[in-house]
């Protein structure tokens, strides 16, 4: 892998690997429990998404493989595991290596339109490569930081 899909697949890693770290230690009832704020999301579910945005991103868009994404099944997941979501993130960064391993540093120039099941809201247009990647750490590092914001809200009840 060149050095800056490397770059682009730890950056996912360590946004993942964050996420993870701060759903250890949450009872079930924490890890599904939302800010009386609005619609604000659980750990859960801002992990789940994000780890779904991921594998959509990097596998469906940037690596065109056959994956499917269910966006609204993220947003009503529930979950009582956190060493599940830990695993779960385990096994994508291995599948995420394993594609971006396949990509040539010609493919990150490529152009393309994803589908609007992987895209999410709004509609989808033309992206490299290279803008996919970019998209899953700027999303990953965004959702990071709700997600540090819902466990330090958890931590004061």
């Amino acid at each position: 892998m060149n050095s800056e899909l490397a770059a682009y697949a730890a950056s996912i890693e360590k946004r993942l690997a964050q996420i993870c770290d701060c759903t250890d230690g949450l009872s079930a009832a924490r890890l599904n429990w939302r800010a009386p704020a609005g619609d604000a999301n659980s750990a859960w579910v801002l992990a789940t998404h994000t780890l779904g945005n991921a594998r959509a991103w990097v596998l469906g868009i940037a690596c065109s493989q056959p994956v499917g994404r269910d966006r609204p099944g993220e947003f009503a997941s529930a979950g009582d595991d956190a060493a599940r979501l830990r695993a779960d993130v385990a096994a994508f960064v291995r599948e995420m290596r394993a594609a971006l391993e396949r990509l040539s540093p010609a493919d990150l120039d490529r152009r393309l339109v994803p589908s609007k099941e992987l895209w999410g809201e709004n509609e989808p247009h033309e992206i490299s490569v290279r803008d996919a990647l970019l998209q899953v750490v700027e999303h990953a590092s965004l959702h990071l930081g709700h997600l540090q914001i819902t466990r330090d809200l958890l931590l004061l009840l």
